[in-house]
Order: structure tokens, then C-alpha cells, then sequence
């Protein structure tokens, strides 16, 4: 029973990573691709007015996603570090890389430097959540046996399942960027912003639609046991998950710009929560939940320190981005 509600609080806390880190990384995307310095200057002022004063908070989810794998589920981390550590690695490397290109571009004074950081930041932005994005494909595959050199280091994610779960990854943060800057523009009084990244969002939402749709083939051919799963116990997830990612372009087409934030966000919840309900209760191939829990002497003090440790960090995080989301006037 613990085991179980650790392993839905660490997917809480993986979706909560993909909803607002996605949405930064998402962010990287939509500057490298608004134009030369000039013509592009009032979006990239709006990423950054955006997601400056918490890009670096977003990172506390996958740094709590990644401490609670190893401590709560120590037999499944162990192979899935070891066979993974290329992705892992470049992964990491990009964090870092976009974290010190976002710092330094905003404070260098010379053109030739805010380009180069810009760059680093923008490709920063897309390399990592493919890379992330190829590593749950892997998991989701069965690419990842137990074992702590079992599993091949590079065929476990360059596969057709994790390159497509890996551009399925950019796409949904892009899409997320996209939906969530046209209400921060709409509350910058800036109804040209709002309406360029209306026309991305609506884009990069069909664009993305017809790439998930398309990785359902994919997945039957290369993951057959993962495809079942969703077409089977998880069918109710990927309705909702098509339903609310429908429903979010009417929304944009309509200009309900805050709504679509929250229909969005559900869309791209429920694709998370469809692999996991479809691959549960197995952590990798042979291995179940049960059997990757630690034991039980470890697990109830982790529940204790969640549970202490959440009721200072929700309220914290919650009183932080609610002040960064209030209109310039008040």
C-alpha cells in the first residue's frame, strides 16, 4: 500500500514537472524561433518577464521526481540509471547549459553575446525535454531490464517508440508555452503578442494531435504491451486526453485565454497518467511495484517527510506563482 502511494505521489510530481518545466522548456522553442533582434524582441522580453521568476523553482519537481525513484523504488532506479545514463547525461547537461545561457544573456550588454547565449538557451530548450522525453519512452517500451548491465546503452532509446515519445515531449511543452503566453500577453495589455501566440498554440495543438495520433501505430508495432494498456485500461484517460486537447483549440479559437490554460494542462495530465495506468503495477520488464519498493522500514519515514515537508512547500510555491500571475497594476 505504500509502495503504491509513493509511486502516485512520484507521478504527481513528474506531471507537475511536465506542466510548468515543460511549459519553460516550451518557452526556449518560442525564442529561438521569434525572429532577429529587433522583430523579435517583444515575445523574447515576454518569455523571459514570464518564466523568470521561476524557471528555477520548476526544477524542484524533478529534483523531488528524481530522490524519490532512488530512496522509495531503489531496485527499478538502479537499472534504469545504468542503462540510461547517455540521455540521462545530455539531459542534465542541457539544464544546466539553458539555466547559465538564460542568466548570462540577461545581463550582457553586447549584441554578439545576447545571440550566442540566446542560441544556448533555445537549443538547450529542445534537446532536453526530447532527451527526457526518449527516457520514459524506454520505460514505457520495456527497454530497461533489471539488471545493472542488462540493458543496452543505446537501442534502450533510440527506438521508434522513444524518438516519437521524445518529440511528442517537445511538442507538448512548446504547445504548453504557447497557451500559457497568450494570457500572460492579454494581461501585459499586449493584444498583438496575445494573438501571435494564439496562432502557435493553435498550430503547434494540431501539430501535436496529429503526432500522438500518429504514435499509436508506432507503439502497437514496437511496444505492443504498452499499446494493450492504453487501449485497454487507460482508454478512458486517452479519451479525456483527446476530448480536453480538442475542446482547448476551441477555446483558442474562441479566446478564452485562461480557460485553455486549465484544459491544456488536462490534456497533457492524462497522456502521463494513460501510460502509467497502462503499464502498472510493472516498473520494468519482470519487475512490479511491489517488487522495486524498498522495504517498509524506508518507506514510512519517506511518507512522514512528504507529509511534513508538503505542508511547507505547496503553500510556498502556490504564494509564488500566484504573485507572479497578477496583473501589472495591482
Amino acid at each position: 500500500m505504500s509502495a503504491d502511494i509513493l509511486l502516485a505521489v512520484l507521478w504527481i510530481g513528474l506531471t507537475l514537472y511536465a506542466l510548468f518545466g515543460g511549459a519553460d522548456f516550451g518557452g526556449g522553442l518560442w525564442d529561438l524561433l521569434a525572429g532577429g533582434s529587433e522583430r523579435g524582441r517583444p515575445q523574447r522580453e515576454l518569455i523571459e518577464h514570464s518564466i523568470g521568476p521561476v524557471w528555477e523553482a520548476n526544477h524542484v519537481w524533478l529534483i523531488f521526481v528524481i530522490t524519490l525513484f532512488w530512496t522509495a523504488f531503489p531496485a527499478a532506479f538502479a537499472p534504469f540509471a545504468a542503462t540510461l545514463y547517455i540521455p540521462l547525461t545530455l539531459a542534465a547537461l542541457g539544464i544546466i547549459a539553458r539555466g547559465a545561457a538564460f542568466a548570462f544573456r540577461k545581463v550582457s550588454d553586447r549584441l554578439w553575446q545576447r545571440r550566442l547565449f540566446g542560441a544556448a538557451f533555445a537549443f538547450s530548450s529542445v534537446v532536453t525535454p526530447f532527451f527526457l522525453g526518449a527516457t520514459l519512452g524506454a520505460v514505457a517500451s520495456g527497454r530497461v531490464p533489471v539488471g545493472i548491465d542488462a540493458g543496452d546503452i543505446w537501442t534502450s532509446w533510440w527506438n521508434p517508440t522513444s524518438v516519437t515519445t521524445g518529440l511528442i515531449a517537445v511538442g507538448a511543452c512548446a504547445y504548453l508555452a504557447a497557451v500559457y503566453l497568450t494570457a500572460d500577453a492579454r494581461r501585459a495589455g499586449s493584444t498583438a503578442l496575445a494573438e501571435a501566440f494564439r496562432l502557435r498554440a493553435l498550430i503547434t495543438g494540431l501539430a501535436l494531435g496529429a503526432l500522438t495520433l500518429a504514435g499509436f501505430p508506432v507503439l502497437r508495432a514496437d511496444a505492443p504491451a504498452l499499446f494493450d494498456g492504453l487501449v485497454g485500461t487507460a482508454l478512458p484517460l486517452v479519451i479525456t486526453s483527446v476530448a480536453a486537447g480538442v475542446l482547448s483549440l476551441g477555446l483558442l479559437v474562441a479566446r478564452r485565454y485562461l480557460l485553455v490554460r486549465l484544459t491544456a494542462a488536462i490534456a497533457v495530465t492524462a497522456v502521463l497518467w494513460a501510460w502509467g495506468v497502462a503499464q502498472y503495477p510493472v516498473m520494468l520488464p519482470g519487475l512490479t511495484v511491489d517488487g522495486a519498493a524498498a522495504s517498509p522500514s524506508v518507506l514510512t519515514p519517506v511518507l512522514w517527510v512528504l507529509g511534513i515537508g508538503s505542508v511547507l512547500l505547496v503553500p510556498s510555491l502556490v504564494y509564488l506563482y500566484s504573485v507572479f500571475q497578477r496583473s501589472p497594476q495591482r
